[in-house]
């Protein structure tokens, strides 16, 4: 699991920040920011070692795992602000820190004194919880697992691009062969193209985003109810 986190630490792309490695002086809280982020990825694979599903999304987002290190966990989720789901799910007993600014101007009222929320992380963490499935035997990832942004916008996503699709199939793998046996369901066709592209089974359930979170929930619910 270090290994694996020490090259994911190792990528550079455009346009896109890995929050296991860059520090920005403006939204982060300060240098240590990144090797807090790697502390709480590192924690939280190991504690899903004989995780049994696998559920890959598309890229991280600025709300979510760009400030928490890990897929669809937001960063109130662990600053223990969040209504309906607890840090302790994510990382059992742990060193809870935030790693945005809570004096940068980029950041709301909310923001500064919560952190940031994710409304894919309250659909993706809600249904595990609904459909009894135990936070440490779910691992939630991303087809390309780092954030990427807008040019000059670190506070937006975008879409991976077909290049960046296929450097994540690389992690990807290196992570069911770090936990084999997952069942893998995929979040979205750019995670579902993309494994099929390179022989990895899955079933596929819609993005919750941009309205989708009912039609995510209904197939979610058709794979763990049959």
């Amino acid at each position: 699991m270090e290994n694996f986190v020490k090259q994911l630490q190792a990528y550079k792309g455009e346009e896109t920040f890995n929050p296991w490695a860059d520090y920005d002086a403006i939204c982060d809280i300060g240098p240590e920011a990144p090797a807090i982020r790697a502390n709480n990825l590192l924690r939280y694979l190991t504690l899903r070692r004989n995780a049994k599903y696998l559920f890959i999304a598309e890229g991280l987002g600025y709300q979510g795992g760009h400030f928490s290190g890990m897929a669809m966990t937001s960063e109130r989720i662990l600053l223990g602000f969040h209504p309906t789901v607890s840090p302790e799910v994510v990382l059992g007993e742990w060193n809870y820190q935030r790693t945005s600014n809570p004096s940068s101007q980029l950041l709301n009222k909310k923001q500064r004194e919560e952190g940031f929320n994710e409304p894919t992380a309250t659909v993706m963490w809600g249904q595990l919880a609904q459909h009894g499935l135990s936070p440490f035997q779910s691992i939630l990832w991303n087809i390309f697992p780092f954030h990427p942004y807008k040019a000059g916008k670190v506070l937006t996503n975008r879409t991976p691009s077909k290049a960046e699709l296929d450097i994540g199939i690389v992690y990807a793998k290196m992570l069911l062969g770090l936990v084999p046996d997952m069942e893998v369901i995929a979040i979205g066709q750019k995670a579902a193209g993309t494994l099929a592209k390179y022989g990895v089974a899955c079933n596929t359930v819609p993005h919750p985003s941009m309205g989708g979170a009912n039609k995510f929930k209904a197939a979610i619910k058709t794979i763990f109810n049959v």
